[in-house]
């Protein structure tokens, strides 16, 4: 069986709290990804409440978090070791990181490897950055390549984010579930899961599944059995998860 798992901020401990609490009551998720805002240390407290199992994801380029500059160490050390405590009290299997924006990708390595986290996971990218939001050109971490290095010289594991695959593959003009497929080779310890709103495009979509063009059956065939899998898709309204519970339904109505 699938383990899917539901993506939420720190910050979000007013909307979609109680749905969280009441959805994994009632076997829809698994577990939740939680990105950990920076400076939200307040929130954690609150979160252990929950009981429910955790996956760390830490703030990206948006909140100041970019591992391929050398001249973000310092910052980037203060950010990581927050998300650093909430896996800790949280019991997170993973922590999740970028590769970041422009820069170099040994660089990305070498400063994920200073971490000395076991539970590192790093996570591939679209090649191009999101224009007008990200203050960037280019992802680190968008190849089988660029995530190989940094695996090896951090000992870390894998997360394949689908969606961030196919939108590099257009970027680099090969065949997108190929290009997908070849990340298998890492041995991806865990999954991201959208739908793509125009397959051809370069920069990344959140849409629910079956509300865009990806080839859903095919990608779930990719996809091992037990695979722990974080729906990442758009959430319509403020305080309900109806969207969510919808996304769960459709991945496994997918016949594989």
């Amino acid at each position: 069986m699938y383990k899917l798992g539901l993506k939420l901020w720190s910050t979000n401990t007013t909307d979609y709290f109680q749905e969280a609490k009441r959805l994994f009551d009632q076997k829809v998720y698994e577990y939740i990804e939680l990105y950990v805002v920076p400076n939200t240390i307040s929130t954690l407290e609150k979160w252990k409440k929950l009981q429910i199992p955790f996956v760390i994801h830490c703030a990206h380029f948006a909140h100041g978090f970019n591992l391929a500059k050398k001249e973000k160490k310092n910052e980037n050390l203060r950010i990581y070791n927050e998300a650093k405590i909430f896996a800790d009290e949280l019991n997170a299997k993973y922590i999740i990181f970028h590769g970041g924006i422009d820069g170099d990708i040994n660089e990305t390595a070498e400063q994920l490897a200073s971490f000395n986290e076991a539970r590192a996971l790093i996570e591939n990218k679209p090649f191009r950055a999101l224009p007008n939001k990200m203050n960037g050109e280019f992802c680190r971490g968008y190849s089988v390549d660029e995530i190989a290095i940094v695996m090896e010289a951090a000992g870390c594991g894998f997360c394949l984010d689908v969606g961030h695959a196919i939108c590099a593959a257009n970027s680099l003009n090969v065949e997108r579930y190929s290009f997908v497929r070849n990340f298998l080779s890492l041995g991806p310890k865990m999954f991201h899961l959208t739908d793509n709103t125009d397959i051809n495009s370069e920069y990344d979509s959140h849409p629910h599944l079956g509300e865009g063009q990806l080839d859903l059956d095919k990608i779930k065939n990719m996809l091992p059995k037990g695979a722990i899998i974080t729906l990442e898709t758009v959430k319509n309204e403020k305080n309900k998860l109806d969207d969510f519970v919808n996304d769960t339904v459709m991945f496994k109505s997918i016949v594989t």
